[in-house]
C-alpha cells in the first residue's frame, strides 16, 4: 500500500482501534493503513472486524482483526497478548468503541437502568481495561500513544443523552490523570472530540434534520467527514504530537469550543 508519509513516524506502527469494525473506527483503520501503519481492529462483532481487515489487505496494507469485548477485562488482556504474538509491538491505542448508535433517547428518569449500566461498562470500563492491557508494553518500549474518544455532546450538554454524555465526560478526567502518570515513559494521552458525522451505521433515533441543524450551528457549515476525524487522530498518534499530552482536540468544524 502506497503512502505519502504525511504524518511522521506512523509507518510500521501498530495501532489498536477498538470498535474498528464499522463506522468511524473503520475509517481510522483505512487511513492509518494508508500511512503504512498496521491497524488492529479490536471489534466485538468478529465478522465485522475481519471484513475491515480484509478491506485493508485488499488495498495492499497489513491489518489484524481480534474479536474483543472491551467491557470484559480478560478479553482486553487477550487482545493485547494476541497483538504482541502476531505483530511484536503495540504503539498506539485508540479507545473508540462505545455504546451510542442505538441507545435510547429519553429524559434521564425514563432511561432503562440496564442501558445506563451497559453504557458505563463499555464507554468507561472499556478504555480503562484496554489502556491497562497495553501499558506494560508501552512502558517497556518507553513510547506510546493513547487516545480517549469523547464527544461534542459533552460540551453541548444535549438533552436525552445522559448515559452517553456522562460516560463520555469521564474521558476528560481519565485522560488528564493518565497523562500525569505516564509521562515519564514518553507515553502521551489525549482526548479526541469528534463532530457530527454520518457513517454507514444507521441511527434510527437521529433523523437527517438533526444532522442539518447541528451542521448549521458550526463555524464551518458542512458535515464532518471521517477523513477530517482521521487526520486529527493520525496527528495525535504521530511524531509531530510528541510534546502534546493531557489535551483535548476538537474536530467538529467549530461546533463547540472549550
Amino acid at each position: 500500500m502506497s503512502t505519502n508519509n504525511e504524518y511522521r513516524g506512523l509507518k510500521d506502527r501498530v495501532v489498536i482501534i477498538t470498535g474498528g469494525g464499522q463506522g468511524i473506527g473503520r475509517a481510522y483503520a483505512h487511513h492509518f493503513a494508508e500511512q503504512g501503519a498496521i491497524p488492529v481492529i479490536a471489534e466485538y462483532v468478529a465478522e465485522n472486524g475481519e471484513a475491515v481487515a480484509e478491506e485493508v489487505r485488499a488495498k495492499g496494507g497489513k491489518a489484524l482483526a481480534i474479536q474483543t469485548d472491551v467491557a470484559d477485562e480478560a478479553s482486553t488482556l487477550a487482545m493485547a497478548k494476541t497483538t504482541l504474538a502476531e505483530l511484536g509491538r503495540i504503539d498506539c491505542l485508540v479507545n473508540n468503541a462505545a455504546v451510542f448508535s442505538r441507545i435510547t433517547m429519553a429524559p434521564f428518569w425514563e432511561l432503562p437502568a440496564a442501558e445506563w449500566e451497559r453504557a458505563m461498562q463499555v464507554n468507561i470500563n472499556g478504555p480503562f481495561y484496554c489502556s491497562r492491557a497495553v501499558i506494560p508494553t508501552m512502558q517497556e518500549a518507553k513510547w506510546g500513544r493513547i487516545i480517549n474518544v469523547s464527544s461534542a455532546t459533552v460540551i453541548m450538554g444535549r438533552e436525552n443523552y445522559l448515559h452517553y454524555i456522562t460516560s463520555k465526560s469521564a474521558m476528560i478526567g481519565m485522560t488528564r490523570s493518565m497523562a500525569r502518570e505516564l509521562g515519564e515513559w514518553d507515553i502521551t494521552v489525549n482526548t479526541f472530540w469528534p463532530g457530527v458525522t454520518k457513517t454507514e451505521i444507521k441511527r434510527p433515533s437521529v433523523p437527517d434534520e438533526v444532522f442539518d441543524r447541528m451542521t448549521q450551528m458550526q463555524s464551518i457549515k458542512r458535515l464532518t467527514g471521517t477523513d477530517d476525524l482521521a487526520k486529527g487522530m493520525m496527528f495525535l498518534c504521530s511524531d509531530d504530537a510528541d510534546f502534546i499530552t493531557g489535551q483535548s482536540l476538537q474536530v467538529d468544524g467549530g461546533l463547540t469550543f472549550i
